[in-house]
């Protein structure tokens, strides 16, 4: 899926209120007020983005659900964009959910991930590991 799929899609079942959007050519003031409308506006639902561009700096604490349609092969990317959510002032649970098709490219990234993140909490331990991501 690329991001105009997926505004498509909350477009038509939800409507064009229903989210906000940071990609790579957003600007950085568009960024800002995404965020704010995101945090604070109960019609804005969803937050679009993609790992990258929406991994990093960010506080979204008023998601509880992060959708992946994919991923990279960069463990740190993943760790930093799941941790948008975690972050001081969430009061609720957050649920992370991954799409994947059997037998595609995605399953194994995501397999690469995981083995990644069991190498590097050996490596560095649990802890170690959290303050080197953070």
């Amino acid at each position: 899926y690329n991001i105009e799929q997926i505004k498509n899609f909350l477009t038509t079942k939800y409507g064009k209120d229903s989210f906000v959007e940071i990609y790579g050519a957003t600007k950085v003031k568009d960024r800002q007020k995404a965020i704010e409308s995101f945090q604070n506006d109960p019609k804005v639902r969803f937050f679009v983005s993609n790992p990258t561009t929406g991994g990093y700096g960010l506080t979204l604490t008023a998601a509880n659900t992060v959708v992946y349609f994919s991923n990279n092969y960069n463990l740190e990317v993943r760790k930093q964009s799941e941790d948008r959510a975690h972050r001081s002032g969430q009061t609720g649970t957050v649920v992370i959910i991954d799409i994947i098709t059997e037998n595609t490219i995605d399953e194994k990234i995501m397999k690469a991930l995981t083995k990644k993140g069991q190498i590097a909490a050996k490596t560095l331990g649990e802890e170690e590991l959290k303050d080197w991501l953070l």
